[in-house]
């Protein structure tokens, strides 16, 4: 089972929400929680917030449809910043001139999942079972490289 929390029109560059998005994402909840607090980024409020949020709707959806939901096993399975609309904006430039400038905006989406004791995420489904890798592609031989003829430059 999923549970995720979506912020979106957030007033910070989506380049600069994926730096702090990086260091939690695969991690626990609560490694990423400590993670989160200590990290000097003004956009990780932001994403501690949206976490909290994710674990709230993890405990809410666990309580009202009665699933068996471990809080101690919600890992980041998935965190996403991706662009907003952006402001376009006019800075003074010399000269009487105008520069031309963008403020960017982030929609940011996390996903929690529960992860079995085992390290591997669990399934609600009965009966259902991980598929073996695929097989390896056979592999072609080369195509024979075609060679190329050179041209006789005359002397002029």
């Amino acid at each position: 089972m999923e549970f995720r929390a979506e912020m979106r029109y957030l007033r910070v560059s989506p380049q600069k929400a994926r730096l702090v998005l990086n260091l939690i994402k695969g991690r626990r909840v609560e490694e990423a929680r400590n993670t989160l607090a200590f990290t000097k980024k003004r956009v990780a409020a932001h994403v501690g917030k949206l976490l909290q949020s994710a674990l709230d709707n993890a405990n809410f959806l666990s309580t009202e449809k009665g699933l068996d939901v471990e809080i101690d096993n919600l890992y980041v399975k998935r965190a996403i910043a991706n662009d907003g609309p952006r402001m376009k904006r006019i800075r003074p430039a010399p000269q009487g001139r105008a520069y031309r400038f963008q403020r960017r905006i982030a929609h940011i989406e996390l996903v929690l999942a529960e992860r079995g004791k085992n390290g591997e995420a669990m399934s609600h489904v009965v009966g259902e079972q991980r598929a073996s890798a695929p097989a390896k592609a056979k592999r072609r031989a080369p195509a024979a490289k075609k060679t190329v003829s050179k041209k006789k430059v005359g002397a002029r």
